[in-house]
């Protein structure tokens, strides 16, 4: 069974964590460095890629594309600024097509 790396992408602020345990971190400070890095490593061996919210708003296009796929999984994580609610917002649709219903944010009524 293949082995599959772990990285994030984004401001050296919002990712720096991220190396002390042992998540390769790609620090950049533009949407292009990003583009170049993302796509570098969705075609890697990396099987799950932390990418910040303020960096996906920039790559919609990309970013939607990989999640067609199964490999790499683009997980938004918001930056050292806080979150745009992008994130969230991405897990809410994957859960509601995985299973036909919002469970996680419905309104209890």
């Amino acid at each position: 069974m293949p082995t599959y790396k772990i990285a994030v992408i984004g401001d050296k602020d919002s990712i720096l964590g991220f190396k002390t345990i042992g998540v390769d971190t790609y620090p950049v400070t533009s949407s292009e460095e990003a583009l170049a890095v993302l796509k570098k490593l969705a075609a890697s061996d990396c099987g799950v890629i932390f990418l910040t919210e303020e960096l996906a708003g920039e790559l919609t296009d990309v970013v939607n594309e990989l999640n067609k796929r199964f490999l790499p999984a683009v997980v938004l994580i918001p930056n050292s600024k806080g979150t745009l609610g992008i994130g969230i917002d991405q897990i809410k649709k994957n859960v509601e097509k995985a299973i036909g219903a919002d469970i996680l944010f419905r309104k209890e009524g």
